[in-house]
C-alpha cells in the first residue's frame, strides 16, 4: 500500500472529482457514510454519549456529516463547532444546513473565548477539528481545547488525522496535538503514523478505501510503501520440486566473541531456520564447541584468536557474508572485518559489531559490496550518519547515505524502515515484545539466508523484516509480549512462512 503526502492526497481527491464527475460534497458524503458504518459496526446502536467536536473546514464538514447520519440512527450526538474564524469552507456550510434537518439540538457554536464544554468518561469523542490541510501548529483556546479532551478519559476517534498532527512533516516538543484511540485514515496512511514522535497520536488505525481515482493512485510515486501480509506474498519464492541444498545457497556467518557467542548462535539458527541450504559460522575457537553444540546443523571454521576473530581466511565458493553479531570490536577484529569485506564479490549484510566498526573506520565503507545491506539501530546508526533532530531529518540523513553508498539501510523499530536510495518500505508486522536481546542478530540472519536463496537484496530485506516481525507475532500468541526471547523468533520463522497462505489451526515452533 502507498503512503503518500497530504499535498498528492489533495490533488487525488481532485481527480476523483473530475474523473467521477461527483460534486466535492458528494464525496464528503461517501467519506462520512464509509466513516459511520466502520463506527456503527463498532457501537451497534449503543446509548453512549457522542461529542462530536468540528473545525469549519473540510474535516469539519467529514464530522458533521458523520453526526448527521448517527443523529439518524438513533445515537446521542452532541456536535461543538469550533467557531474561531468566518473562513469556513463551501462543503462544512452544506453540510451544516443538513444536520439541522435531522435534529432540533443544533451545533454548538463555540466562539474560542469561552469556557471549554466539559467531557465525561464515558464520552466517545469523534475530532474533526483539523485534517491533512493544518498546516501549523494550534495555539491559543484551540490548544486548551485539545489538551482538554487528551486529559479527559473518554475514547477518542479521530477522522483521517489526530487534531494538531501533520501527515508527513515534524511538530516542534510541547505542540498541541489530540492523542487519539483510534483513527480513521482515508484512502492511505500517513508517514507520521509511523514514527515515534508522532505515532503515539494515533493510537491504532484502520484505512477506510475512499474510492479516490485509481489512475491517479497508481501513478503517484509515493513517499513510501506500506508493507503488510499481502506485499509479502507477492514477494515469497516457492520451491521447486528437482532441487537439492546447494539451490538454496550458502550462508557464513563471521560472528560471535567471548561471552557473546549467543550473538552467532542466533544469526546461524535464524538463517537455518529461513531455508538456507547451508550455513557454516566463522568462529573463534573458544567458540566452535558452543556452536556445534548449540546447532548441529551449521558448520564451523575455526578463526585465528580464542576470545574474538583476529582474522579472516577461508576457502569458501559463493557464500552471502552475515557479519557482525556479537564480534566485538578489537584492533585485530577490525583488521579482519576489513579483510572480510573487501574480499566479497556477493552482497553482504552487516549488523551489529560491524556497523559499530564502520562508524569508526569510514574509510572501509567504499570497500562494502554493493547492494549490501545495513541493519542498524538508532544507536549504531548515530555512529553512520551523527546526530539527526527528529525522525524526518533521520530519514533523509538516511536516503543520503544509501544513494552515496548505494547500499540498503534497514532503520530497526516498532515500525521497521527499509531505505533504498529515494525508496522507503515500511513494515507492518512485529509487536513490543520483539524489543529483546538478539532479536536483530535473528533478523540479520534471516535476511542473509533469503540473498542465499537468490532473492534481490532489496526484497530479501524487506521481506526479511516482515517475516521477522511476523514470527515475533506469531510467538506473542503463545508466549505474550513479555515472555518473547529471540531464540522463540527464530523457532517461529516457519510458521509465519505458512501464515502468508493459510492460517494454521497451531503454529508449532521448529526445533533448534
Amino acid at each position: 500500500m502507498k503512503i503518500l503526502s497530504a499535498a498528492q492526497l489533495a490533488e487525488a481527491d481532485q481527480s476523483t472529482i473530475e474523473k467521477q464527475q461527483i460534486s466535492s460534497i458528494d464525496l464528503m458524503e461517501r467519506v462520512a457514510q464509509l466513516v459511520f458504518e466502520r463506527i456503527h459496526q463498532r457501537l451497534n446502536g449503543a446509548p453512549v454519549p457522542i461529542k462530536i467536536f468540528c473545525g469549519i473546514g473540510n474535516n469539519g464538514g467529514d464530522g458533521l456529516a458523520i453526526a448527521r447520519h448517527m443523529i439518524q440512527h438513533g445515537y446521542h450526538v452532541k456536535v461543538f463547532i469550533t467557531n474561531c474564524s468566518k473562513k469556513r469552507s463551501k462543503e462544512f456550510l452544506v453540510n451544516y444546513d443538513r444536520i439541522k434537518e435531522v435534529t432540533n439540538d443544533w451545533p454548538v457554536l463555540l466562539s474560542c473565548k469561552e469556557e471549554i464544554p466539559a467531557i465525561d468518561d464515558q464520552d466517545v469523542i469523534i475530532d474533526a477539528i483539523f485534517g491533512t490541510g493544518l498546516n501549523r501548529p494550534i495555539t491559543g483556546w484551540m490548544a486548551d481545547l485539545i489538551e482538554h479532551i487528551n486529559q479527559s478519559k473518554a475514547f477518542k476517534v479521530a477522522v483521517d488525522m489526530p487534531s494538531g498532527l501533520f501527515a508527513d512533516q515534524p511538530h516542534q516538543p510541547g505542540d498541541a496535538i489530540l492523542k487519539a484511540n483510534h483513527t480513521f485514515s482515508f484512502q492511505t496512511p500517513k508517514l507520521s503514523f509511523f514514527l515515534p514522535e508522532t505515532g503515539e497520536y494515533t493510537g491504532s488505525f484502520e484505512v477506510i478505501n475512499i474510492g479516490l481515482d485509481p489512475e491517479y493512485l497508481m501513478k503517484a510515486d509515493p513517499l513510501a510503501q506500506l508493507i503488510s501480509k499481502e506485499a509479502a506474498q507477492s514477494m515469497y519464492k516457492s520451491r521447486e520440486i528437482f532441487t537439492h541444498k546447494g539451490d538454496y545457497g550458502h550462508v557464513l556467518t563471521m560472528a560471535g566473541s567471548q561471552g557473546k557467542m549467543g550473538a552467532a548462535v542466533l544469526c546461524a539458527s535464524a538463517a537455518i531456520n529461513t531455508g538456507a541450504g547451508k550455513v557454516t559460522s566463522y568462529v573463534p575457537s573458544s567458540g566452535n564447541n558452543i556452536m556445534q553444540s548449540s546447532l548441529p546443523e551449521v558448520m564451523t571454521l575455526q578463526g585465528k584468536g580464542e576470545p574474538y576473530i583476529a582474522d579472516f581466511n577461508h576457502e569458501l565458493k559463493k557464500v552471502v557474508l552475515c557479519i557482525g553479531p556479537g564480534l566485538g570490536q578489537e584492533p585485530d577484529t577490525v583488521s579482519a572485518f576489513a579483510k572480510a569485506i573487501q574480499s566479497q564479490e556477493l552482497p553482504t549484510i552487516i549488523d551489529a559489531d560491524a556497523i559499530n566498526i564502520l562508524a569508526s573506520h569510514p574509510e572501509l565503507i567504499q570497500h562494502i559490496p554493493k547492494k549490501s545491506v545495513l541493519t542498524p539501530h538508532d544507536g549504531e546508526l548515530k555512529g553512520l550518519l551523527g546526530e539527526w533532530k527528529n525522525s524526518y531529518e533521520k530519514i533523509e540523513l538516511a536516503k543520503k547515505f544509501s544513494t552515496e553508498h548505494d547500499l540498503i539501510l534497514v532503520l530497526k523499530g516498532a515500525y521497521t524502515i527499509t531505505v533504498a536510495g529515494s525508496s522507503l518500505y515500511v513494515n507492518d508486522s512485529g509487536n513490543p515484545g520483539m524489543a529483546t536481546a538478539g532479536s536483530g542478530d535473528v533478523l540479520s540472519g534471516v535476511i542473509s539466508a533469503l540473498v542465499a536463496q537468490g532473492y534481490d537484496t532489496l526484497t530479501a530485506a524487506v521481506f526479511g523484516v516482515y517475516i521477522h516481525g511476523a514470527s515475533g507475532d506469531l510467538a506473542a500468541q503463545t508466549y505474550a509480549h513479555e515472555g518473547l526471547k529471540a531464540s522463540l523468533i527464530s523457532n517461529f520463522i516457519g510458521p509465519a512462512i505458512l501464515h502468508l497462505f493459510r492460517q494454521p489451526q497451531q503454529a508449532a515452533p521448529a526445533q533448534s
